[in-house]
């Protein structure tokens, strides 16, 4: 896999260690937050949808 330097600032690296473990590489840490950033947005999507349409419940299909 070829690599890539990305520049953040001081501060965000630090950030960044506090949300990692011992161990974890800034590549694992920022993967995490990937997965639970595309959660977030799925659960968000769908409570959009909750507020905003009409469902039909399957046992009335």
């Amino acid at each position: 896999m070829t690599q890539t330097t990305i520049q953040v600032s001081t501060e965000t690296r630090e950030k960044l260690k506090k949300l990692g473990r011992k161990g974890q590489t800034y590549e694992e840490v920022i993967e995490n937050l990937i997965e639970i950033s595309k959660k977030a947005m799925f659960f968000s999507e769908l409570d959009r949808i909750a507020d905003t349409e009409e469902f039909t419940p399957l046992d009335d299909l």
